[in-house]
């Protein structure tokens, strides 16, 4: 029986609560297989990061096609990418390979506010690898550094920048609002001229690490089922957030702990 694959295109966090380890998690969790294509290692728990050593843009080309070549991959993920070496590489693989339902999450900085990004490669991400996404799933800062602008705190200021980043090339936007405040954590979906609101209690923890890898994965693995976009986005925000209510239910480390990837099985 074939069983949907989806590729995680990410960095590796040592302590497993975000990048390629929570990517990998949330597939499996939503019932796809996982492929994996590495482009940074991190020393990292959940108290911050410590080092980063890129992956050479050559070997993250020979890792795209050694996936492709074999594997039927559905959907693919896009996360953090800090080289723009690395980021031309994956934008002429996706190319070559007609990748298709591609997300990318622009990750910029972690839960515990490390900076993953050099500044010269926000321009390569705007023009490079936007352009050939389905889906982009900023949160709200990530939104504004991509825009170069403050960030918004406004409906009103959020949907400006929403139709901003769509204007970029992707097909759709995905505001992430879980750095907003208030009791509802209020996402903004845009697809062309509509706009959806997807609202959740908003959940008082310590443990949202890999919050974003896990949810932009969650929606890829979605889509790589035949779902729809709208259909993945909302099955995805559902899933997080029961995983985000369930993360104090574990026990990892002394910072910010990882949410609870596999609740439903609980």
């Amino acid at each position: 029986m074939a069983i949907p694959i989806a590729l995680t295109i990410a960095g590796s966090d040592s302590g497993g609560g975000a990048g390629i380890q929570a990517d990998l998690k949330s597939f499996s969790a939503n019932r796809v297989y996982g492929a994996s294509v590495i482009t940074a290692l991190t020393a990292q728990n959940t108290r911050g990061v410590t080092a980063i050593h890129d992956v050479p843009a050559a070997f993250v080309t020979a890792q795209i096609d050694a996936v492709f070549s074999d594997l039927a991959v559905a959907a693919t993920k896009i996360g953090m990418v800090a080289q723009r070496g690395v980021i031309a590489a994956i934008a002429e693989g996706l190319d070559r390979w007609h990748a298709a339902n591609v997300v990318l999450d622009p990750v910029m900085v972690a839960t515990s506010g490390d900076r993953l990004i050099a500044d010269d490669c926000v321009e390569a991400l705007r023009t490079t690898l936007i352009p050939r996404a389905r889906l982009i799933t900023p949160n709200l800062p990530e939104a504004a550094a991509l825009l170069d602008e403050p960030v918004a705190d406004e409906p009103a200021e959020i949907e400006r920048q929403g139709q901003r980043l769509l204007a970029l090339g992707c097909e759709a936007v995905l505001i992430k609002g879980g750095h907003g405040t208030g009791p509802t954590s209020t996402d903004y979906l845009f697809v062309g001229a509509e706009v959806e609101a997807l609202a959740a209690p908003r959940i008082i923890t310590n443990n949202t690490h890999g919050t974003g890898c896990s949810l932009s994965s969650a929606i890829a693995a979605n889509l790589a089922k035949g779902q729809s976009l709208q259909a993945s986005v909302a099955a995805a925000k559902q899933w997080v957030s029961a995983a985000i209510a369930a993360a104090d239910k574990l026990s990892v480390g002394h910072g910010h702990g990882p949410i609870h990837h596999f609740h439903g099985f609980d």
